[in-house]
């Protein structure tokens, strides 16, 4: 039988399995309920328990990022498939509008207009371009909160220390692996929860 999650969201019993076998074979019971919704469901997207010891979260920043989100709160997304993975969530992502300049990445100049388009006060979810990380660096967002995992070997993991060097609230990890998908996980984590669960 069908689990009902969040907001009516019906939740497919593969999916229901993956995760009792994610459980099985890693014990997040230790994590607070929404540091732990993310490293479980961006482990699910990408199969890998790795991202348990290589996530940085801060349940706090979680917390009234949540509660952001829930009220309606705009979500950035730096590239379209980042967008086509999250659900239940209109997103604003400017990259077919960007182009690429002296010194600045298609990708950077995306985050430039999207701010312009939102300003304070959104979620920024990043999976793909380090320097759409750098350049939001650069900006006074003013964010609920920044979701940054970009991958790849130029870049990334750079990208990712400085946002955690920033003190931003953020979801970030160590190591040059991230992408798409996982930023997308991570946001839908936050999404699924229950929007009245008490973090405390």
């Amino acid at each position: 039988m069908s689990q009902v999650f969040p907001e009516n969201r019906v939740v497919h019993p593969i999916e229901q399995e993956s995760f009792r076998r994610l459980r099985a074979r890693l014990d997040t019971s230790h994590f607070p309920p929404l540091t732990r919704a993310v490293v479980e469901r961006v482990i699910h997207s990408a199969a890998d328990l790795d991202y348990a010891d290589d996530l940085v979260t801060d349940e706090d920043a979680l917390a009234k990022a949540h509660t952001a989100l829930h009220a309606g709160a705009p979500v950035v997304v730096d590239v379209e498939m980042v967008a086509a993975g999250i659900t239940r969530r209109d997103t604003v992502c400017r990259l077919k509008d960007a182009k690429s300049g002296p010194g600045l990445t298609r990708s950077a100049h995306a985050i430039r207009l999207a701010y312009e388009d939102v300003g304070p006060g959104a979620l920024w979810v990043i999976g793909c371009a380090p320097t759409a990380l750098e350049e939001l660096l650069t900006l006074d967002a003013d964010p609920a909160l920044v979701i940054g995992l970009p991958v790849g070997f130029v870049g990334a993991a750079e990208s990712k220390a400085a946002l955690r060097d920033s003190g931003l609230p953020a979801v970030s990890n160590v190591s040059e692996k991230g992408g798409s998908a996982v930023a997308a996980a991570a946001l839908n984590a936050l999404l699924y929860h229950p929007a009245t669960k008490e973090f405390s």
